[in-house]
């Protein structure tokens, strides 16, 4: 029973949807109709301003983190590893499929920054170099995200354990965030992604 309120705790965790609920309180707007649609703090930045984009991100961040936290405080050492992976992961499902947005939702790469944060954080470091400096040599945050996703279980493999267990849960986050990045590959490819600006938002 213990197991089965963890995991669901994990996806009412991740469900919660901070892009809807803070561009709902600051610029008034539902933010799934505006921008890409998404409500992931990138969108939530082009849409209603920096400001509130970075404290989306911290929040999203916030629920990938705790999810993690919860698990290993009531699951270790009675259930094995694997188990706050499962958690770690429904966390990131709910962000990208919320209950409360009709199984809609971001692309989960700030909830998947607050897991890796909490269990791998070499790996955290290794994926924000990758990601910063493809933004920085392509103004695309997807390409950063994308590319960042996939050094995650390479990184796990090298810097922390060869177990099975540990490389599919890399794998696992690598290939949520890609297939929540399907529509910006498909822009990438047609040559016209949206690129970064600064201040994000900037010409609303």
């Amino acid at each position: 029973m213990k197991l089965i309120i963890v995991l669901l705790f994990s996806y009412l965790l991740g469900s919660i949807p901070n892009g809807y609920i803070f561009g709902k309180q600051f610029a008034e707007k539902d933010i799934r109709n505006y921008g890409s649609g998404n409500v992931g703090a990138t969108n939530v930045a082009r849409v209603a301003g920096y400001k509130v984009g970075l404290l989306v991100a911290f929040l999203d961040i916030t629920k990938g983190f705790l999810s993690v936290y919860i698990a290993k405080t009531f699951l270790l050492p009675e259930y094995e590893m694997a188990f706050v992976f499962t958690a770690a992961i429904l966390a990131i499902i709910g962000h990208n499929w919320s209950m409360f947005l009709s199984f809609q939702g971001g692309k989960g790469v700030a909830t998947s920054v607050g897991v890796i944060l909490s269990l791998f954080p070499l790996s955290f470091i290794v994926l924000f170099i990758v990601w910063v400096t493809m933004i920085i040599l392509t103004k695309m945050v997807s390409i950063g995200s994308i590319l960042g996703a996939i050094s995650l279980p390479i990184s796990i493999l090298f810097i922390y354990s060869s177990e099975s267990s540990y490389i599919i849960f890399g794998i696992i986050i690598a290939l949520l965030v890609i297939f929540s990045h399907r529509s910006n590959i498909k822009r990438i490819i047609k040559g016209n992604e949206n690129k970064m600006t600064w201040p994000p938002g900037k010409g609303r």
